[in-house]
């Protein structure tokens, strides 16, 4: 029952009593008869006048409950003279006053937290209490290579994409850094927010594949200036003290030194050689900017084969074409790219242990791709193959495919190596 309810009712039992009272006590009196029912009827007006101004601050407190309740905190009263009334509509207005600033200073918050986390360099994944992808922003979505529609509401341990498989092994708080494809470096974080009184977690996938190349490249620059100083200093004043000694014809007047005279030639090849060992590796260092110029892909990938073609020859390989019809224009350093599309088709020749292999270069899409039947690439091959001086092969120098990602790079050119099926790893590169 209500308050005011309660009031009327008493204030009316409270009367008729009072009347049934009057009529047996004044009933052979009739003037204390009349008497008593004025002052009835003055405490009945009395009691009405003093339930109006009882219940009005109730009703205004109910209206303002109802603004609350419907979030509308532009909903203030005006004072009406009285005081106990004034104090309540006071506390009331102040009260809304500091609910709108504390909601627009939340609105403010919310907006700005969504702005930087849409336009944030790092991709950020948001979810609800139940592990489901909330939200995601654009540089989520572009580093998972996946539309927003394609994860929103869905369970992130369902989802198979290599990067959030390895999420599902954090904890909140914990951070890892992985290379999924042997290109690409990121840094995923785990961690955790309250949500009215409840844990969220959000995930954090940042992209470092541009300052680990800067390091890598800075620290085997460091290295390879520094072997190539030594060996320069070293190759160069022995070479020329041999020379003059095999044309110093008097050292072999009357001896027979023919092994010895060979021996030093070799030494001179071989010092050649190391020369020749140090410029490759050089060119990781030295490599220019590209000079982009128009270039048909078609073309130079026709004269790459045709360069490449004896090579192939040596172990039966064949060469199969599915080229795009006509020209396929690219802006891109000619020279540049013909050596990143050799050192491709080169170790894909090396690739293929059997006879009757086959090496495919398709270009469709704005794209290249060049797919062999070669042996494949392991996982653990995988996540170091542009790793400077990292190589699977026993004699090789492991700067092959570093030279080929440092001109794609040059040039802004995605690029991506892998082992399909057990018979076809595909290397390709995507020209924007």
């Amino acid at each position: 029952m209500k308050l005011r309810t309660k009031y009327i009712l008493f204030v009316v039992i409270v009367h008729l009593t009072a009347l049934v009272l009057t009529y047996f006590i004044f009933n052979n009196n009739k003037v204390y008869f009349m008497l008593s029912e004025v002052v009835v009827i003055v405490s009945i007006v009395f009691a009405w006048r003093l339930y109006i101004q009882l219940i009005q601050p109730l009703k205004t407190l109910m209206q303002g409950v109802d603004a609350i309740k419907d979030r509308d905190f532009n909903v203030k009263f005006l004072t009406t003279g009285k005081h106990e009334m004034d104090q309540l509509i006071d506390v009331y207005n102040q009260m809304m006053d500091e609910l709108r600033i504390e909601r627009t200073r939340q609105e403010q918050q919310h907006f700005f937290l969504e702005k930087l986390i849409f336009t944030s360099p790092t991709g950020i994944v948001v979810l609800d209490f139940d592990d489901n992808v909330q939200q995601i922003n654009p540089k989520a979505a572009q580093i998972l290579g996946v539309e927003e529609s394609q994860l929103l509401k869905q369970p992130v341990d369902n989802l198979q994409h290599p990067l959030l498989t390895f999420i599902k092994q954090l904890r909140s708080g914990e951070n890892i850094v992985v290379k999924p494809d042997g290109i690409n470096t990121y840094k995923l974080q785990k961690s955790h927010f309250i949500d009215r009184g409840f844990s969220r977690n959000f995930i954090m996938i940042e992209d470092l594949t541009a300052e680990i190349v800067a390091a890598e490249k800075n620290v085997y620059g460091k290295v390879i200036r520094m072997m190539a100083h030594e060996v320069n200093n070293t190759v160069g004043p022995v070479n020329s003290i041999m020379q003059s000694a095999l044309k110093t014809d008097q050292l072999w007047e009357g001896h027979k030194f023919n092994t010895l005279k060979d021996a030093l030639q070799v030494a001179m090849d071989r010092n050649q050689n190391l020369n020749f060992f140090m410029r490759n590796f050089a060119e990781l260092v030295k490599l220019p900017p590209a000079n982009k110029k128009q270039v048909d892909v078609n073309q130079l990938t026709n004269s790459v084969t045709k360069l490449m073609g004896l090579k192939a020859q040596e172990k039966a390989i064949v060469f199969e074409f599915d080229l795009a019809p006509g020209p396929f224009y690219i802006l891109a350093d000619e020279q540049q790219m013909e050596q990143a599309i050799i050192n491709i088709v080169k170790n894909a020749i090396e690739a293929i242990n059997d006879d009757n292999g086959v090496i495919t270069f398709t270009t469709v899409s704005n794209r290249l791709t060049i797919s062999d039947t070669g042996s494949g690439i392991s996982a653990e091959q995988s996540s170091n193959l542009f790793s400077p001086f990292f190589s699977t092969k026993k004699d090789g120098q492991g700067i092959g495919l570093t030279l080929v990602r440092e001109i794609l790079v040059n040039h802004g050119f995605e690029f991506s190596l892998k082992t399909i099926t057990p018979k076809k790893t595909s290397f390709t590169i995507m020209f924007g």
